[in-house]
């Protein structure tokens, strides 16, 4: 598309929320939308921390999507920063999309997101995810009791994994999003730094090779990212955990387990910066990272006073 189409008087833009429980299927419907991995996915649950963009193009609309982290009861301050990243999202955004997994249907989680809607002015539609599982009349009756619940201006019924409805999303949205020029180059495809996303890569590496509870008391910083000479990419990140012993973990016997999940990464952001990467992963011990501001930073968000 050309400059002049950008900016021409029929083009529109906006900023979409995906809001909704842990594992509703956020991640991956952003990933869908955006037609390239720009969030982490895993079948645990709270596995996006920050506000992850991805942009994508629909016709002569810019759709800005932010990827949410899962909103529930918090019990920790990471879980509370979260939290209150998801809802902030939310209220600035031009558009909400709430997400229900249609397999669970309306749980505790569900039930207190809704009930929250409330505070919310933005326009919102209901995404009923995960629906290639469920009968077609428990969809009905969900969409339904959802409907009644809160205001919504329009339902969909998707499934994110499939790309399942997930069209039609796209294009009532970008019809949808307020006239505009484009914020971004037609090509880019999300706002955060390929710092952030090489971390977020790691992080997922994390999460697919430990399957004990480690992943959630750890965190992966990019410390060091230089072009070399030939264009290779020289990069060092720490894995920081709580304690002695989730850093063997980790390290696994031998060293596999890193070397696992350092091999794994590197094939990915190889393919993300299209360039020949060298990465260097080291694990350090922080007692109390998750009550360090500048952890908080790192992972782009807002550290709670209490």
């Amino acid at each position: 598309m050309t400059d002049d189409a950008m900016h021409d008087g029929d083009t529109r833009c906006g900023f979409v929320a995906l809001i909704g429980a842990p594992n509703a299927g956020k991640s991956t419907l952003l990933n869908a939308l955006v037609g390239s991995k720009v969030a982490i996915v895993s079948r645990k649950v709270q596995t996006t921390r920050a506000l992850i963009r991805g942009i994508t193009i629909a016709g002569k609309a810019q759709l800005i999507f932010v990827d949410t982290p899962g909103i529930f009861s918090p019990k920790r301050r990471l879980d509370r920063a979260m939290v209150t990243s998801a809802w902030s999202g939310a209220h600035d955004a031009d558009l909400v999309g709430v997400l229900i997994d249609a397999r669970k249907g309306l749980d505790e989680e569900a039930e207190a997101i809704l009930d929250k809607l409330a505070d919310v002015r933005q326009p919102k539609i209901l995404i009923l995810n995960k629906v290639d599982v469920v009968a077609k009349e428990k969809l009905l009756t969900l969409a339904q009791a959802c409907n009644e619940k809160a205001a919504f201006e329009q339902t969909f019924m998707i499934s994110a994994l499939t790309g399942d409805g997930v069209a039609d999303l796209k294009a009532w949205l970008a019809a949808r999003v307020p006239p505009g020029p484009f914020l971004y180059p037609p090509d880019q495809m999300s706002d955060a730094p390929l710092r952030q996303l090489a971390a977020e890569i790691t992080r997922e590496k994390l999460f697919e090779r430990l399957h004990q509870e480690l992943p959630y008391h750890s965190t992966v910083e990019t410390e060091v990212w230089k072009e070399l000479r030939k264009g290779d990419i020289r990069i060092e990140q720490t894995i920081y955990v709580e304690r002695e012993s989730q850093r063997k973990i980790v390290l696994g016997k031998g060293g596999q387990t890193i070397k696992a999940i350092g091999e794994a990464a590197r094939k990915e952001i190889a393919a993300l910066v299209e360039a020949k990467v060298h990465l260097f992963l080291f694990v350090k011990v922080r007692e109390r990272w998750g009550e360090e501001p500048e952890r908080y930073r790192a992972m782009g968000l807002e550290f709670p006073k209490e």
